[in-house]
C-alpha cells in the first residue's frame, strides 16, 4: 500500500462512470480524496458513498474533490450513483490497475473462503498528487465525517 509522502500513480488511466478515460493527473491543482471500495450497492459501500455524498458540500467548500473507485463497470456506477443521488464521480477500474498501484487490493475472507479483493482504503492527495493521509482500514458509516474533520483541522493548522 502506498504511504504518506509518496506520489500517487497519476497517469494510470481508468474509466469514469460515463466511460471516458480519466487519470488522477487531470485532478492536479486541488486536494483530492481517493477512496477505494469493494462493490456498488452493497450495504457497507452504500453507507460510505452516501456519507461522502452528505459531506461533499462541506468538502467542496474547503476546495476538496472526491473520487470513488471500485472494480465495477461504468454502467454499474451510473445505476449506483443515480439510485443514491451521489454528487461526486465514480471511476471504474475493472482491470484493477489503479487499485493495484495504490495497494488497495489484498486478502479477504467471506464465509470461510479466502480471496483477493478490493480493500476499503482512503487516500488524501495534495494538489500535486502527493499522499498526505491514508486510512488503511475504513469503517464505512462515519468515514466521510472523519475525512471532513481531517481537512478542517488541516485548514485550522495552516491558518495559524
Amino acid at each position: 500500500m502506498l504511504k504518506v509522502g509518496e506520489i500517487a500513480p497519476l497517469d494510470t488511466k481508468v474509466l469514469d462512470q460515463n466511460q471516458n478515460p480519466v487519470s488522477l493527473s487531470e485532478l492536479l491543482g486541488k486536494p483530492t480524496v481517493v477512496y477505494f471500495y469493494p462493490k456498488d450497492n452493497t450495504p457497507g459501500c452504500t453507507k460510505e458513498a452516501c456519507s461522502f455524498r452528505d459531506f461533499n458540500k462541506d468538502l467542496k467548500n474547503l476546495g476538496i474533490q472526491i473520487i470513488g473507485i471500485s472494480g465495477d463497470s461504468p454502467e454499474s456506477h451510473i445505476k449506483f450513483s443515480d439510485r443514491h443521488e451521489l454528487n461526486f464521480p465514480l471511476w471504474s477500474d475493472q482491470d484493477r490497475k489503479l487499485i493495484t498501484a495504490f495497494g488497495a487490493i489484498g486478502e479477504k475472507s467471506m464465509f470461510g473462503k479466502i480471496y483477493q479483493g478490493i480493500l476499503r482504503i482512503t487516500f488524501v492527495l495534495d494538489k500535486n498528487g502527493k499522499i498526505i493521509k491514508v486510512w488503511p482500514k475504513v469503517k464505512a458509516e462515519n468515514h466521510a465525517q472523519e475525512v471532513s474533520e481531517f481537512f478542517k483541522n488541516l485548514t485550522l493548522k495552516n491558518s495559524t
